[in-house]
């Protein structure tokens, strides 16, 4: 690792698994101290705490629903005072309603459930979190987005719709907080963390789907995008804001 992050303070929604897991741990091997949120993995998100430790950086566990403003504020606020500031935002978390299989199944609670977790969460963690660093030294936000965005999602509609709003928040909160905040996302395509691999449809044909259809010919884990997390929360982004960048193996390449 490169140790661009030396000094900083990160805080990782979600983190007690997946790709969230992975980028805590990645943040910290680059030199940053971590927050480490859960909603309901905490023992997950303890042994992330505890190799934290283990890699000579520091952490500190923090419980939050992310659909409820007032344990969003609560969890802000403990980051800042546990950190003295907050240098990073990472909005991993994410729904995507991974027990439907079609669009015929949607349901009305599955529709508030998505779009409660992937806007409003994401909105608000940015609003809490981002306006204490303006009152700080300023600091770098990056939302985990997805290239639904550019595909669309036939099997959960709400999914893709959740997605793209999370693009309008990263674009309208990079304009609100520049220029001390910057505020980027990036769009993965499919990932094989645990909650892909338990899916039924990647593994009755989806994976080969993807994969034919998939210029670099692999599916990555959540260990391989971490590093475009690294670059938009460092200083070799210092240019960069309001940016949209897709890292799904060229699945979804789009014109300029």
């Amino acid at each position: 690792m490169s140790g661009r992050l030396a000094g900083r303070k990160a805080l990782v929604t979600g983190a007690g698994r997946g790709f969230g897991r992975a980028i805590a741990l990645g943040l910290a091997r680059d030199g940053a101290d971590v927050v480490v949120h859960y909603n309901s993995s905490q023992s997950g998100a303890e042994s992330v705490a505890t190799e934290i430790a283990g890699i000579g950086r520091t952490a500190h566990v923090v419980q939050a629903d992310l659909t409820s403003w007032e344990q969003i504020a609560a969890m802000a606020q403990t980051a800042f005072e546990r950190f003295g500031q907050i240098d990073l935002l990472v909005n991993n978390v994410g729904d995507v309603a991974p027990e439907q299989q079609s669009w015929r199944e949607i349901d009305e609670h599955v529709i508030d459930r998505v779009l409660a977790v992937d806007i409003k969460g994401t909105m608000l963690t940015t609003h809490e979190i981002g306006r204490r660093m303006l009152d700080a030294d300023g600091g770098a936000i990056v939302n985990v987005c997805s290239n639904v965005v550019v595909t669309g999602s036939a099997r959960a509609p709400q999914y893709a719709a959740s997605k793209y709003g999370v693009i309008g928040l990263t674009k309208s909160y990079a304009a609100a907080f520049a220029p001390s905040v910057r505020v980027n996302a990036i769009g993965p395509g499919y990932i094989e963390t645990e909650t892909t691999l338990e899916r039924e449809d990647w593994r009755s044909g989806r994976r080969e789907w993807v994969l034919e259809r998939t210029p670099l010919g692999r599916i990555p884990g959540p260990e391989e995008l971490v590093g475009m997390v690294v670059f938009l929360g460092s200083a070799d982004s210092a240019h960069m804001t309001g940016g949209f960048v897709l890292c799904d193996g060229g699945f979804s390449m789009v014109g300029a």
